[in-house]
Parts: structure tokens; C-alpha cells; sequence
């Protein structure tokens, strides 16, 4: 019960004790040292009938005692009046309805400040608003718990002058765009392996997709959503495969994947997203999440329409030409118009990293030209840094050497 109270309040208490306190660092301290008490008494006296008022009133109580600890350290007199907390947690929570969902948002955008690298706001933004543990944090992030306490340390400091104020206008728009970047980032770290053995870490992608439904509960009933429905869409579409991506340990590509075991709950709700948005204008969240639509009503991998696709790649060019993108038109129009014709959309794409000669190595190999698959295959291979991925590599290139 703890465990399921803490993943869906977290964030919406956190928000709550730093409009109060105004202190980030005593609201997650006093917030955190609420949940551990519940871990503890719960169990053993049962859970209170409104457990969200029970933590909040237990956090204010721990803020309280620290303040007052500070204030005499510093040989002060007391700033605060203590109310009485008798019912208080209750009270708060009934009378901060109306107000909550700003107070969220607040935290999300003061989280996703642009002070903040990319990554500092994407770990502190699974840590304060989804409280996600920091040890768990490093783990997705492929980094030593010590090392991450110290980041998000580090971006904590960077913000606390910082005012806790809801921007608006222009402002708030700019901030949104920051927030669904940061998720996607987080997303997409999940199912690009890092330089350790893991194929996929779905538990990040998880947590992102989280967030960007918090975002989207949040911001106020005017904003236009359009954008971020288009990017929930294309991460439930991508999410939707995580069971079929691995199988005994290895990676299983796109058209091998047993597509029985694509969650169609999600895919049902990202193809409802995408609905209303069937004239709204092209961005890149859209144009992406359609392509990845394209997989998911393909009834089979050869099903795929492969020239529609390569249309959407053709859109997002427009907005932005980046190698990526390049590489995966390319793997498109191989797929709709023959290997050769993929090797020449190849031609001139510089991107650092395994997967331009790996994807060069298979369309060779589909040509007939062994020898330069195997030569591709073998660079592919020599930059490849994720056991997984390389471990596919290798068997790729021993059956490509055996044909």
C-alpha cells in the first residue's frame, strides 16, 4: 500500500510542502521520513482512511521540528506559528483542491529549468515529481548512486533561489517544450542501450511516459495539448513492444518480433490520441508517432507500408535534416524500393557510432556483396559498445560469413 500511495502522491505532496515552506530540500527531507514512518506503522495499525492527509500532516509535523532545530542552532527566535495538527493533514488536502494541479505544475516546470542540464533535469524531475529513489535513478542512468546523489545535489543548488511561480504566455509554452523534451529524453535513453550489458531499460521509458502524463493532467484546461498528445502517442507505440524487443537475453529486431505480444491496450490508446490530430499541423512528435503507427497496424512485418512511411521521413526532413533521420529513411526506402536504393539514400550520411555500418552491412549483404557486408559488419562491430547489441553483431556477421 505504501509503495502504490508513494507512486501516485509523491509529486503532489512534494508540491504542496514547497508552496508552503517554500524550502525544497526540508519538503523532501520532511516528505521522505513521512513515507519511511508509514513503511513502519501502516503495516501494524492499518492504513489511515485518507492516507494522503496522514503523510502530509506527518511531513509538516517533520518540517516543523526541523525548522525549529535550525532556528535554535542559529540562536533565533522561532518564525513560524505552529497550527494545531489535530486533523490539519485533512484539511489541507480539502482545502488545496482547487489549487493543487498549479502546484504541480510549478514543480515540474521548476524542475525543468533551463539552468539544468538535460540530464540534471530529467534525474531531478524523476526524483522530486515522480519520486523515483536515487539509487534507482543512477541504475537507469548507468551511473554509481554516489555519483548521481551528487548530480542531483549539484541541481538542487541551481534552483533553490529560484522563485516557485507558474510562468505564463510564451513563457509557459517554452517551459512545456523543455518538459516533454526532458521525457522523451528519458524515454528514448531506456531503449538506446548504453556501455553496459542491458538491451533495453523499460523501467525508464516507464517512468518517462509518467511523466508526461502528469504533465499533461496539469497544465491548465487552455493549453493546447496537441503536441503532447502527439508525443504520448509515440512513446505508448513504442512502449507497446518492450516484451517483444528481448528475447533469451537478445535483441529481436522489429521484424522478427512476435507481434503477439505487443500490448494492444496501448497501442489502442496511442492510435486514440493520434485521432483528433489527423489535420494538425506536422511536428516532430506527430510525424514520428505516425511512423510508429504504421508498425502497429501492420498486421505482419511484410505488411508494413513502407512507402508511406518514407513519405513521413520526407515531412520530417522538412523540419530538421539530422543523420538520424537520414539513416532511418534510408532503412525505409530499402524496405520499399530495394537494398541499392537504400545504400544510395545512404550515401553521404556521417554519423558517428555502430548502427550506420551496421545498417550498411545488412543492405549489403541483401545486395549480394558479401565481402563489403563483412567488412561493415566488422567496423559496426569495433564501435559497438552495448554486449547486447555487439553479441547481435557478431551472429549477424557468422551467418552473413557462413551464407
Amino acid at each position: 500500500m505504501v509503495e502504490l500511495v508513494h507512486r501516485d502522491e509523491w509529486g503532489r505532496l512534494l508540491a504542496l510542502l514547497v508552496t508552503r515552506f517554500r524550502r525544497l530540500d526540508l519538503a523532501e527531507d520532511g516528505l521522505a521520513e513521512a513515507f519511511e514512518a508509514a513503511a513502519r506503522t501502516w503495516p501494524e495499525q492499518g492504513v489511515p482512511d485518507n492516507p494522503p492527509g496522514w503523510l502530509l500532516t506527518a511531513a509538516r509535523r517533520n518540517i516543523l521540528d526541523r525548522m525549529r532545530s535550525e532556528a535554535v542552532a542559529a540562536r533565533k527566535f522561532p518564525l513560524l506559528v505552529v497550527e494545531a495538527e489535530q486533523g490539519a493533514g485533512d484539511r489541507a488536502m480539502a482545502d488545496a483542491g482547487e489549487t493543487l494541479v498549479d502546484e504541480r505544475l510549478r514543480l515540474v516546470l521548476l524542475c525543468a529549468h533551463p539552468a539544468l542540464s538535460h540530464e540534471a533535469a530529467a534525474a531531478l524531475t524523476l526524483r522530486l515529481v515522480l519520486g523515483v529513489p536515487t539509487e534507482d535513478i543512477a541504475r537507469l542512468f548507468l551511473l554509481q548512486p554516489a555519483t548521481m546523489s551528487a548530480r542531483l545535489t549539484r541541481a538542487r543548488k541551481k534552483i533553490a533561489g529560484e522563485r516557485f511561480r507558474l510562468p505564463d504566455g510564451d513563457e509557459l509554452v517554452e517551459r512545456v517544450g523543455l518538459v516533454a523534451r526532458i521525457g522523451y529524453l528519458a524515454f528514448t535513453a531506456g531503449y538506446a542501450p548504453g556501455s553496459g550489458p542491458d538491451v533495453l531499460r523499460a523501467e525508464l521509458s516507464g517512468e518517462a511516459i509518467r511523466l508526461v502524463r502528469v504533465l499533461r493532467t496539469v497544465l491548465p484546461a487552455a493549453y493546447d495539448r496537441s503536441d503532447l498528445d502527439a508525443l504520448l502517442a509515440l512513446m505508448l507505440l513504442q512502449h507497446s513492444r518492450r516484451y517483444a524487443r528481448v528475447a533469451g537475453g537478445r535483441l529481436v529486431l522489429l521484424p522478427d518480433q512476435d507481434r503477439g505480444r505487443w500490448r494492444q491496450d496501448e497501442i489502442a490508446e496511442a492510435l486514440d490520441l493520434l485521432t483528433p490530430l489527423a489535420d494538425a499541423p506536422a511536428t516532430e512528435y506527430l510525424l514520428q508517432a505516425l511512423i510508429a503507427a504504421e508498425h502497429a497496424i501492420a498486421p505482419t512485418a511484410a505488411a508494413t507500408a513502407w512507402d508511406r512511411i518514407v513519405a513521413r521521413y520526407d515531412e520530417l526532413l522538412e523540419l530538421g535534416d539530422t543523420p538520424v533521420l537520414r539513416l532511418n529513411r534510408a532503412v525505409a526506402v530499402a524496405e520499399a524500393q530495394g537494398p541499392q536504393a537504400g545504400l544510395a539514400a545512404l550515401s553521404g550520411v556521417a554519423l558517428p557510432g555502430h548502427r550506420l555500418p551496421a545498417a550498411r552491412a545488412e543492405l549489403l549483404l541483401r545486395t549480394g556483396d558479401r565481402v563489403a557486408a563483412l567488412e561493415s559488419y566488422d567496423a559496426a562491430i569495433a564501435l559497438c559498445g552495448n554486449q547486447a547489441e555487439r553479441e547481435h553483431l557478431i551472429q549477424r556477421r557468422a551467418s552473413a560469413d557462413r551464407a
